[in-house]
């Protein structure tokens, strides 16, 4: 089948070639066809079998006054078919990640190519320059047309400095409002054919973020930040942009530009188990990456660090006895990491001595004899101005750090990102960006980059709903690891949500948190909880503890944008399920196929389930035990906002 593809493909080129304006390529199981022409410009259509859900495509990249893409003349076109395994550092779905794409380069007169790729379950291009000294980019036009009238599911920005935890919103193009204003990446499309289309960029290095704003045709066309040129104060933990350059990015004239993807989904769970952003990305630039320990931290903040147990004789707050506290009980569940969030430092400048209740070595040095690590937070300024911060760091014994408030998304603060994974790897720290656009492939490039916020989590209370969260698994978290902050105890249904800071709650059923341990994927889970509660409810507190950082095997079981997700995720022998849903039912039944257990052994499955009074009183849960084998069918029910959760443990 491999070699008949190829021919195909080929074939495809050569006809191209002689027409010298149009060329086919097809993913290696033929289902998906790119099909390119050159005139004008270079154009584009994108179809699944026989149905076109893409077309009239534009790409062009201005160099200063010269537009790539303009009147292109083709000077050669190359082929090739590659079929090769990725094993990332950190495995957020696959262990091993099979990239097979068929690739067509065409090269132009003017120095230089752009490059297309087909996979079996998406497309992707990419400009390649090979032009001397620096080159100013005025602009890139990505651009593409719906056949017709489409849903897209995005988060809507009025201006670039954001921080992506906008509520998705769902419209088809002709109800779009908001004609001036743009949506983040990533952005999903509905087809009227049931075809879903996960648009996104990997490789994002020395360039901007792309945004997405209507088109004047039919569809949707790209918009990037300009490059700031001056800056002022704006606080402790921002700078204001007060110039701007007429460029888009300043970069070297010989580079690799960012992949623009197309996930192509026939079946909703497809988006799930995707893998397009790792297969894009730039390689590994770590030599050692033996001491980058994915893991799960506990999270202070959100709860006011005020455990409350009997066991609490002390003033509780960003003080040694809490943190003391908070390590016992990591050591106590296997938690692998404390975090410091904000408050644990004198002041947010310069960060080199803690507050006057805070012995910070004291809590390393009780924290490595607990085998816990330390984490502490920072703002991406303070980062900035005080580059022998990580330094000191790694000779105190802190193990990675949380950046906090960039919410901007030009090259200067792209570059500031990887500037800073950069320096943190040299100085063995790992990294969760916090107040961050999505990723883009940095976490590849360098994988001490655990996690990125860039969602709507849990800090947001009761404007964090499953009717919003369902969608992750689609979308955001489809394109990346992601800092949400799960494990609520004190659940609520949303028209009886009542909860304060010390007491905080959140919106959906117990289940239902514990089951997002399983289906959203970072490189630092955080429990956000108080351990009080954690110690109060045994059961659940050990199930999220024990769900794996990293996954083998991610497959979907049953999925539904917007709707409902259900996974199963393997770790070493163990199976994991974990599964989610919306506000839409009072509840939803599923009977699922454990056909992906190995075959001649039982497993003892343990579940938690939303119990029957779940759609009322959210915390509601039961707790079930059985055996079950290969073959086997359970049954899954949801109560809404509700969830299931469970373990399977060969006998």
């Amino acid at each position: 089948m491999k070699k008949i593809t190829a021919i195909c493909m080929m074939l495809c080129l050569c006809l191209g070639i002689n027409a010298q304006k149009s060329y086919q390529l097809l993913s290696p199981n033929g289902e998906i066809k790119m099909s390119i022409s050159v005139s004008d410009k270079i154009y584009y259509d994108i179809a699944y079998g026989q149905e076109t859900l893409l077309e009239n495509g534009i790409m062009q990249l201005q160099l200063g006054k010269q537009v790539l893409g303009e009147n292109p003349k083709v000077s050669k076109a190359s082929t090739k078919s590659v079929d090769e395994t990725i094993r990332p550092v950190i495995p957020f779905k696959f262990s091993n990640i099979r990239n097979h794409y068929n690739q067509l380069l065409l090269k132009f007169n003017g120095n230089y190519s752009v490059e297309f790729r087909a996979f079996d379950d998406g497309v992707a291009y990419r400009f390649i320059t090979n032009k001397k000294g620096e080159v100013e980019v005025m602009n890139e036009l990505f651009q593409v047309d719906f056949p017709a009238d489409y849903l897209m599911h995005a988060q809507q920005a009025s201006h670039f400095g954001v921080n992506y935890e906008n509520l998705y919103t769902h419209a088809k193009y002709s109800e779009w409002k908001d004609k001036k204003g743009f949506a983040t990446l990533p952005a999903l499309l509905e087809t009227t054919k049931g075809y879903k289309v996960l648009i996104c960029e990997s490789a994002v290095s020395d360039y901007p973020h792309m945004f997405l704003k209507q088109a004047d045709n039919n569809g949707i066309s790209s918009a990037f930040p300009k490059y700031p040129t001056e800056f002022a104060e704006n606080g402790d933990r921002s700078l204001k942009i007060t110039k701007e350059a007429d460029y888009i990015a300043k970069t070297s004239g010989k580079r690799d530009f960012p992949w623009r993807y197309f996930v192509i989904a026939k079946e909703d769970g497809d988006l799930i188990e995707n893998t397009m952003t790792a297969r894009l990305a730039e390689p590994c630039q770590i030599e050692d990456t033996s001491w980058i320990k994915p893991g799960l931290t506990t999270w202070e903040w959100w709860n006011g660090a005020t455990p409350y147990g009997t066991d609490v004789d002390f003033v509780t707050g960003c003080n040694t006895a809490t943190y003391k506290y908070y390590l016992d009980f990591a050591a106590k569940h296997g938690v692998e990491y404390i975090l410091l969030d904000e408050g644990w430092a004198k002041n947010t400048y310069t960060p080199y001595e803690a507050n006057d209740n805070l012995d910070l070595h004291e809590l390393i040095r009780y924290g490595k004899e607990k085998n816990v690590g330390v984490i502490l937070w920072l703002t991406w300024l303070c980062v900035e101005n005080n580059p022998d911060l990580f330094a000191k760091f790694e000779e105190w014994g802190v193990k990675g750090v949380k950046i906090d408030f960039m919410d901007r998304n030009d090259q200067w603060m792209t570059n500031y990102y990887e500037r800073t994974a950069a320096l943190a790897a040299k100085h063995h720290l790992f990294v969760d960006f916090h107040g961050s656009f999505k990723p883009a492939g940095l976490e590849y490039k360098y994988p001490n980059v655990l996690s990125y916020e860039g969602v709507r989590g849990v800090e947001w209370n009761s404007a964090c709903t499953p009717d919003n969260s369902v969608f992750y698994p689609f979308m955001r978290n489809a394109v990346g690891p992601m800092d949400y902050t799960p494990g609520v105890i004190l659940s609520y249904q949303p028209e009886l949500y009542i909860s304060k800071h010390y007491n905080g709650g959140g919106i959906g059923t117990r289940a239902y948190q514990m089951a997002l341990f399983v289906l959203f994927e970072t490189g630092l889970q955080m429990l956000c909880d108080n351990p009080t509660l954690y110690y109060r409810e045994k059961d659940c507190t050990q199930f999220m503890a024990g769900v794996p950082i990293t996954t083998d095997e991610t497959i979907s079981l049953a999925a539904k944008v917007g709707e409902y997700a259900i996974v199963a995720k393997r770790k070493g022998d163990k199976w994991y399920i974990g599964g989610m849903t919306n506000n839409k039912e009072q509840q939803r039944v599923f009977d699922l196929s454990l056909d992906f257990l190995p075959e001649g052994q039982t497993w003892k499955m343990v579940s938690y389930e939303d119990g029957v009074n779940a759609n009322k009183q959210a915390m509601h849960y039961m707790k079930r035990e059985k055996q079950v084998k290969k073959g086997d069918k359970i049954q899954v029910k949801m109560a809404r906002n509700g969830g299931f959760a469970a373990v399977l443990t060969a006998n």
